[in-house]
């Protein structure tokens, strides 16, 4: 029998409706996708502020003085330097307990012992001569009226350190407020001056941000002689903030 040359053809309809299937799966695709975009919030537009920072400060007396103390001896061993210092120390000691001074309220800040070395012309080898024992204490003093009999009583006890003087606020609490409140003040202040020159009126407050309060101790010079009298003068308590202002058009 004689081969055929037919060639049979596909079933009728299955080219045509493949391009179909892949449109409409197209067009449900991009219909997902626009209402998936429109779900989404919307973020608004950028809001004009304006940020400004404020200061305010309060000039309080201090009540609390803090002040460091102690001895420094030297002798040819570390035993003689040691017992010279213990004998200043206890005498140290006394003195501000008979001031009134609380054991709680004196800490030892500083206890070294070191070489000392006897002079030495240039490249010749140093030879040790002896030692020095150091003890120093930090005392705060809660009767701030009381403190140049302290410092009297500690000349007479044979203290050979005496100085670093500072004098603080122990309860700033109620002087920060009077000072935040300034700072609030004065950012309103700068805000409505920036608002006015810019043609818009200040809004409502969007942020406020305390970048700290602080009561420094007043220094003073080392206590060369201790009746000398001690002047307390004023301590500055400041705060600074930062402030976000909304602007209205």
């Amino acid at each position: 029998m004689a081969e055929s040359n037919f060639t049979q053809m596909p079933a009728a309809g299955t080219l045509s409706h493949r391009p179909l299937w892949r449109a409409a799966a197209l067009v449900a695709a991009v219909l997902l996708a626009s209402q998936a975009q429109a779900q989404q919030p919307q973020q608004p537009p950028p809001e004009g502020r304006i940020v400004v920072t404020g200061t305010g400060s309060v000039r309080v007396p201090p009540d609390v003085a803090h002040i460091r103390s102690g001895a420094t001896t030297r002798a040819k061993t570390v035993r003689e330097a040691s017992d010279a210092n213990a004998k200043l120390m206890t005498a140290v000691m006394a003195a501000l307990a008979q001031s009134g001074i609380a054991s709680a309220d004196i800490q030892t800040s500083r206890f070294s012992v070191q070489p000392v070395y006897a002079p030495a012309p240039p490249g010749a080898e140093q030879k040790l001569s002896g030692y020095s024992v150091s003890n120093q204490v930090d005392v705060t003093v809660r009767q701030i009226a009381n403190l140049g009999d302290i410092l009297d009583r500690l000349a007479a006890a044979g203290a050979t350190d005496i100085g670093n003087i500072g004098f603080l606020v122990s309860e700033p609490g109620k002087a920060l407020d009077q000072a935040r409140e300034a700072a609030v003040n004065d950012a309103r202040h700068k805000a409505e001056l920036y608002a006015r020159a810019s043609g818009a009126s200040l809004g409502r407050v969007l942020s406020i941000t305390e970048d700290g309060g602080s009561a420094q101790p007043v220094p003073l010079a080392r206590a060369a002689v201790a009746t000398v009298p001690i002047a307390t003068g004023e301590d500055t308590l400041q705060v600074r903030i930062t402030v976000g202002y909304e602007i209205v058009r």
